[in-house]
């Protein structure tokens, strides 16, 4: 019976709360190798200028639910073995992850490849976008993390590429019992991530690959390299130092040990074709 892979697009900016992640999950849809199967895309809107609500600690939390709802729906119109998620902030894996887990009868292996560990709740932080590997471990809010019908094994999870976290983070992961490898850990070898395979018995694999886990002196369409940023924007915040050729190396081996059944791409911020978008949309002669 062949395998079934759905590309899922999911250009949701609300969970960053940056609205250029979703021309960014435009964009990356046209640079991703043509895909031959079933694809869905998850309508949603524009900015439209104005502030998101918040609801219950969470910055447009009724915009991201119906969202994460929507991915579910389109993922279960095709039920697939395998799914490829393109975004958007970093929620969109929990839809797809939810199901993969699932669909391998809890069993699932769940590699995040971040900078950050994205296990908060609104109790630490507003942007949901940082919430989501802790909703599908059942820690966050209720009506997230009851999108998430089996929850992830803790110990079938690893965070890769993490090199620092707050305070908060710390006490979150050691509460949860997630195992982590930093980027130098991880920089010429892929041998961390491969023996954690080995020793949980992974046969099914999800990536999670955040790209702000990249050095955004060697990858510029990141976060940290927004145009004309106040000084001291991203003070305290935790940036990636990994290269792309790095990550892409170890997802190359974990997939040699596995099989990769799910794929997120997440947070690609490409501010200078954005710029160029907006300036050739104020030219009059584009207008006519």
């Amino acid at each position: 019976m062949p395998v079934k892979t759905l590309r899922l697009n999911l250009p949701q900016w609300q969970g960053g709360v940056e609205p250029a992640y979703r021309f960014g999950a435009e964009l990356l849809r046209w640079l991703a190798p043509r895909h031959e199967g079933p694809e869905e895309t998850v309508e949603v809107p524009a900015a439209d200028g104005q502030p998101l609500a918040m609801e219950q600690g969470i910055e447009g939390r009724a915009a991201l639910l119906a969202q994460a709802r929507a991915a579910r729906a389109a993922i279960e119109r095709h039920q697939p073995d395998r799914i490829v998620t393109l975004g958007g902030d970093c929620l969109i894996d929990l839809a797809p992850m939810a199901y993969l887990n699932r669909r391998y009868d809890g069993r699932l292996g769940v590699l995040w490849v971040d900078a950050h560990p994205d296990v908060m709740s609104p109790a630490e932080f507003s942007h949901a976008h940082a919430h989501v590997l802790g909703m599908l471990l059942g820690r966050g809010d209720a009506a997230f993390t009851a999108e998430v019908e089996c929850k992830l094994n803790p110990a079938r999870v690893m965070i890769a590429g993490m090199s620092a976290w707050t305070p908060a983070e710390g006490r979150i992961l050691q509460e949860l019992g997630i195992r982590h490898t930093a980027a130098a850990a991880i920089a010429d070898s892929s041998q961390p991530v491969l023996d954690w395979i080995k020793a949980e018995g992974i046969t099914h694999l999800a990536v999670h690959f955040d790209l702000d886990v990249l050095d955004p002196a060697h990858f510029s369409p990141l976060l940290f390299n927004r145009p004309e940023q106040p000084t001291g924007a991203f003070d305290g915040i935790v940036q990636g130092t990994m290269r792309l050729g790095q990550v892409i190396r170890l997802l190359h081996d974990v997939s040699e040990a596995c099989d990769m059944v799910g794929l997120g791409i997440a947070e690609f911020l490409p501010w200078d074709m954005l710029r160029l978008k907006h300036a050739l949309a104020g030219l009059p002669i584009m207008q006519r």
